[in-house]
């Protein structure tokens, strides 16, 4: 059966001028999506074969990689933030991806060490978690956290004591409240990884989580990477969210982000400092 749709010639490039090699690459540049990327007869050229392979090859690491505190986040980041690891009830990786539910829960005798670490009843408090994506919370954490927590200190907020989840998921939010009872549970998450990028980290919030609450008590900041969501626009995105929580006292379905568009062309170079 012949197939009529519109295809590139094997070199898409074969008789274009300038012009139309300037438009391609703006567009392909536009995106992480493969798009335009030409043929070797019916299949894909050799290059974007083995870009696949490649990406693949690094959400599989990704996915299954365990973060090293020290060597992956700096000795110095983790003497600087005081952060320190709590397990969850699975103790290994491979445990932890074939029975979701051990992630959603801290382990109950890491609670003393929690409670003596981190003062309890700040306004905001930040949890680092590996989720299904170490390579995210290894570049996206040095840069969002500083960030984070200068726009709360410009606020007057109490920041808690942020710390490491070891094979943690969504659900270790309502533990973080129970056992601290902050205003905002703040949770920076290495999201699943996809072939675009290993490296998108997530913001999952929650005003006062308690044992038993589900997803449509909290809220999503997703897509923090290089060519998503800079950490400039993250961190003032989660802290204005924040404060709308706090103001409402409610998170959830029922808290929309008020994100105009001149904020988040503010918010968008991002330099080191906030606001730069």
């Amino acid at each position: 059966m012949s197939d009529s749709r519109t295809s590139l010639p094997a070199n898409s490039n074969e008789g274009a001028g300038p012009t139309a090699t300037m438009i391609l690459d703006q567009l392909r540049a536009r995106t992480p999506a493969r798009i335009l990327t030409g043929r070797a007869g019916a299949s894909y050229r050799t290059a974007t074969y083995l870009e696949l392979r490649a990406d693949h090859a690094a959400a599989r690491d990704a996915v299954n990689a365990e973060l090293d505190l020290d060597a992956d986040l700096g000795a110095d980041f983790v003497t600087e933030w005081g952060l320190f690891e709590v397990p969850t009830l699975a103790s290994t990786r491979a445990e932890f991806l074939l029975r979701p539910e051990l992630g959603r829960s801290l382990d109950p005798s890491a609670r003393p060490a929690v409670a003596a670490l981190c003062p309890a009843g700040a306004d905001i408090q930040i949890a680092i978690a590996d989720g299904l994506s170490a390579a995210a919370v290894r570049v996206q954490v040095p840069l969002l956290l500083p960030r984070i927590a200068a726009e709360t200190s410009a606020r007057g907020w109490r920041l808690g004591r942020p710390f490491f989840v070891r094979h943690g998921r969504v659900g270790v939010l309502n533990d973080i409240g129970e056992w601290l009872d902050p205003a905002v549970v703040v949770l920076l998450i290495g999201e699943r990884p996809g072939l675009a990028t290993a490296e998108s980290l997530s913001a999952y919030m929650a005003f006062r989580p308690r044992a038993g609450h589900d997803d449509s008590r909290r809220n999503l900041i997703s897509n923090i990477h290089a060519r998503g969501v800079g950490p400039g626009e993250a961190a003032a995105r989660i802290v204005r969210l924040a404060g709308e929580m706090i103001r409402q006292q409610a998170s959830g379905v029922g808290v929309k982000e008020d994100w105009p568009p001149a904020a988040i062309a503010s918010a968008r170079p991002d330099t080191p400092g906030i606001g730069s």
